[in-house]
């Protein structure tokens, strides 16, 4: 292996970058993709356009219309309101959920008899109907748990409730995390997906089919540069994601950083077979950003939890290596569990085995001639 000749294509590549201001792009890329879905992204659902009918008019209801308006979960917007017109301004899309108590509802409560309230959401976005629908659920709890402390046991239910590693049920703590793992995965393997590609295009590649620089070289040049940069981009997301997100850190930085390395390998060889097989830059540009954006959401964990998956999308979710560098990078930031945890031990050679699988792929598919 020569060195000097290595030394040469570095400069070459790194002036070249410069020189096409893709340095610009390969920092402000990552930044504008944390900035715009850390602040973009919500889970949790507030200010529910809300209506309640009340037929019972007694205390119980009074107490659990009043935690509806107490709550940021909720804006109770119309009271008393005919079940039709309520039902056609959720039809408008003018009212999210509608609540009705019935007659008699505090004496049936209290003689231990069944009884119901008739609660309609609108379920357009099934999470978020599912996400207001336990909402109703937790307050209707509050309300009879509290109201019937003072009457026989058999009528109480208590629930302890813990809530662990996002204490704090932050946005930003489930989705920041994620996102560094989806823009390691398409950054790189974007701006690596061209310098194969553009030589092709503009004919230079012939200098390296002429020349006895090896295939190996080639590529060490090649990488490099783009390996470099990239690495910096983890100390600046870590900084975005605990400085300006406040998002906890629990873990050991070094695992942080040396499973990202390895991470960021794997993208810019993904990339780098891309820019192979491929002969313009509008084609490797469209093939990269379908094998890495469209995987990188739907199974970074950020969307579903990997272990809702079901069939074949859980197969699919295993095969991308978004999921094993998420689980790392989730544990790092919210949990702290490290290398204590065989899983976690497991996908970081996972991802090795990944990125030495690229690797030679890319090797044996590079030819040195036409």
């Amino acid at each position: 292996m020569n060195l000097n000749v290595i030394k040469a294509y570095l400069i070459k590549e790194i002036t070249e970058i410069v020189r096409s201001r893709l340095i610009i792009a390969i920092y402000l890329l990552p930044t504008m993709i944390i900035l715009l879905f850390g602040y973009g992204i919500r889970m949790e659902v507030t200010h529910t356009r809300t209506a309640i009918i009340d037929y019972d008019k007694s205390k119980l209801s009074n107490d659990l219309i009043s935690k509806f308006e107490h709550s940021k979960y909720f804006d109770v917007k119309f009271y008393d309101i005919e079940e039709n017109k309520a039902l056609n301004l959720m039809k408008q899309a003018k009212l999210d959920a509608l609540i009705i108590i019935p007659e008699d509802f505090e004496k049936r409560v209290l003689k231990g008899q069944k009884t119901e309230i008739g609660i309609y959401i609108d379920a357009s976005f099934p999470m978020r109907g599912t996400t207001i629908e336990s909402y109703i659920q937790g307050i209707l709890l509050d309300v009879s748990t509290e109201y019937l402390k003072d009457y026989p046991k058999k009528y109480l239910i208590s629930v302890n409730q813990r809530i662990l590693f996002n204490q704090s049920m932050r946005d930003e703590n489930a989705i920041v995390p994620g996102l560094l793992g989806i823009i390691l995965f398409v950054a790189p393997a974007i701006l690596s997906a061209l310098l194969i590609v553009k030589e092709k295009e503009t004919g230079t590649i012939f200098n390296f089919y002429s020349s006895p620089v090896n295939k190996i070289e080639f590529l060490i040049a090649k990488l490099t540069p783009v390996f470099l940069l990239h690495s910096i981009n983890i100390f600046i997301l870590f900084l975005w994601a605990v400085y300006v997100f406040e998002v906890p850190f629990r873990g050991n930085f070094f695992i942080y950083w040396i499973t990202s390395e390895i991470y960021v390998f794997i993208s810019l060889s993904i990339g780098l077979l891309v820019s192979i097989i491929t002969k313009t830059q509008i084609v490797a540009i469209i093939m990269t950003v379908v094998i890495t954006v469209l995987p990188g959401f739907l199974y970074s964990g950020i969307i579903m939890p990997i272990s809702s998956l079901r069939n074949e999308a859980y197969i699919e979710a295993h095969l991308f290596p978004v999921m094993y560098y998420n689980h790392i990078i989730y544990d790092t930031f919210l949990i702290g569990q490290g290398f204590s945890s065989e899983k976690n031990i497991l996908y970081f050679f996972i991802l090795i085995l990944y990125s030495l699988l690229l690797l030679t792929i890319g090797v044996r598919f590079m030819k040195k001639e036409l």
